[in-house]
């Protein structure tokens, strides 16, 4: 929830001033949205490693993970194409629903890897008429996550050791040292369909260090001193090169030891945060929504828009994410079938021990 409510902090710049990247001066290179996307894809890896671990079975594992992702993003979709797009939009209403552009959106968002941004005359005056729902832009690399830890549990699991994660994890380094991508700009190597993918190796570095990090969980302490260390070693040298590897390190390290440290008395404040997912995706829509409203203050922006995404997110928690999680009792690995275990042969009495003399 936390990384949710910085990516919609983060954005609200660049909705009102789009020559704008991030909330801190251009200065900086530095994004707080990027930092938070980079621990989203840490935690990621290391709960979905964690999901196969429990249960190794590709059509399971599969299933769970759609189950997770795609429902709340079809409702959102269902509610800009059905609700706010003819809401909202520019065009009359016949062309709003026959022009091909609005059934794109839907039917090629939904498949993510075809996915469309933009919606005939939907937020078209708005500062930033480029998206109608930019933060869901990162869900089809989060798929090719899930892949990933898809292929490299069937590796393992055919006898490949669990080291082949390392091997995984100096190419993506290696690559993304290749392709260049920093949250100004998707680097090189062109897309995968409409998917970057500089971007996606950028964003897949934590996650396979999630994965690690999980898989070698009895031997990798999580220190928050370490994790201080590694974030003010981010920042003293953010502006070197070094800085890519540090991020990546540094916000994987330390989103997954403040996960395992988290104090216990917050705890039961769970099932007011589980909404994260929601509020995210809800959150770039009801900012373009107050936009159009006439909203033109970044600070008020933040102010309405982000208790707004937050009662969505939680309303798409309970009403959504909650009754769809619970087809997961229909995915339970079957029993293991428990043979009898044969009786021992019967001992004739005479046999089992010698007769007494009278």
């Amino acid at each position: 929830m936390i990384g949710a409510i910085t990516v919609i902090v983060d954005h609200s710049m660049p909705l009102l001033h789009p020559q704008r990247l991030t909330i801190f001066p251009a200065s900086w290179h530095m994004s707080p949205g990027y930092i938070a996307l980079m621990g989203f894809f840490a935690m990621s890896g290391y709960q979905i490693q964690d999901s196969w671990a429990r249960d190794p079975s590709w059509w399971r594992f599969s299933a769970r993970r759609l189950l997770r992702i795609m429902p709340p993003l079809v409702v959102v979709l269902l509610v800009t194409v059905f609700v706010i797009g003819p809401l909202v939009t520019t065009w009359p209403a016949h062309d709003y629903w026959t022009h091909i552009q609005t059934w794109r959106y839907l039917v090629g968002t939904t498949v993510l890897f075809y996915m469309q941004h933009d919606l005939p005359g939907v937020f078209a005056d708005n500062p930033y008429p480029f998206s109608v729902n930019g933060a869901i832009w990162t869900l089809p690399m989060e798929l090719l996550g899930y892949a990933l830890v898809l292929v490299v549990g069937v590796a393992v699991l055919i006898g490949l050791p669990r080291l082949v994660l390392f091997l995984v994890l100096g190419g993506m380094i290696y690559t993304d040292t290749m392709l260049h991508a920093t949250f100004e700009q998707h680097g090189l190597g062109g897309s995968l369909l409409v998917v970057p993918i500089g971007s996606t190796v950028s964003f897949l570095v934590p996650f396979v260090l999630g994965m690690v990090l999980h898989a070698y969980r009895d031997r990798i302490p999580l220190k928050p001193w370490v994790a201080l260390v590694l974030f003010g070693t981010y920042l003293a040298l953010s502006q070197t090169p070094a800085s890519r590897y540090l991020l990546a390190l540094s916000a994987a390290y330390g989103a997954i030891t403040l996960a395992m440290h988290w104090p216990r008395k917050l705890e039961v404040a769970g099932p007011w945060v589980y909404g994260s997912y929601g509020t995210y995706i809800w959150g770039f829509p009801i900012q373009q929504l107050f936009i159009l409203a006439g909203v033109r203050q970044v600070w008020l922006l933040i102010l309405l828009a982000v208790p707004s995404a937050y009662l969505v997110g939680q309303l798409s928690w309970n009403y959504v994410e909650k009754p769809t999680q619970k087809l997961r009792r229909h995915l339970k690995a079957p029993a293991p079938v428990r043979r009898p275990v044969p009786a021992p042969p019967q001992v004739p009495a005479t046999a089992a021990a010698p007769l007494r003399r009278s």
